[in-house]
């Protein structure tokens, strides 16, 4: 696989990510702490299916524990602050990609049973290759999260 897409939206998340004092979503979602636990949990998922798909068996995904609010804040204990997590999904997205960048023809076209929810709505629920699942993180998750990262910038009074 191709994960140059995938590595340079992860570029683009991680500057995001950066931005000093994010403010809190207006509509009462997500905080930037609980957007990089998210993509920490759906990342070392995924990492986990192209593995074991390597290794021979055939894996399901299932997003459900990356949307659980305990898990993301157990995530987010776990770390020090926003560096911290920061750092963290960095080296995360490495390995990710490390992995799929390794990931044959063959490996990468076995289809993985995928349940994905999105704001409590079924988004999938039915097989879709490897690649398709890999891909999806470069094509719309990853610049979603971005997206929402930007929307949480504090307005600076007087600042246009």
């Amino acid at each position: 696989m191709d994960t140059t897409v995938l590595r340079s939206a992860y570029d683009r998340l991680l500057d995001a990510a950066a931005i000093p004092d994010l403010g809190d979503a207006d509509d009462g979602g997500w905080n930037a702490d609980q957007i990089l636990a998210h993509l920490l949990s759906v990342d070392a998922s995924i990492a986990a299916v192209a593995l074991g798909v390597v290794a021979g068996s055939r894996p399901t995904f299932d997003n459900r524990i990356s949307l659980d609010t305990w898990n993301l804040d157990r995530i987010i204990t776990e770390h020090s602050g926003r560096a911290d997590l920061i750092d963290h999904v960095r080296s995360q997205a490495t390995v990710l990609c490390d992995i799929a960048d390794q990931l044959n023809e063959e490996a990468a076209s076995v289809l993985v049973p995928s349940l994905l929810l999105s704001n409590d709505a079924l988004v999938l629920d039915q097989p879709i290759t490897l690649t398709s699942l890999i891909d999806g993180l470069a094509e719309d998750h990853v610049p979603v999260h971005t997206q929402q990262l930007l929307d949480l910038r504090v307005a600076v009074p007087g600042h246009a």
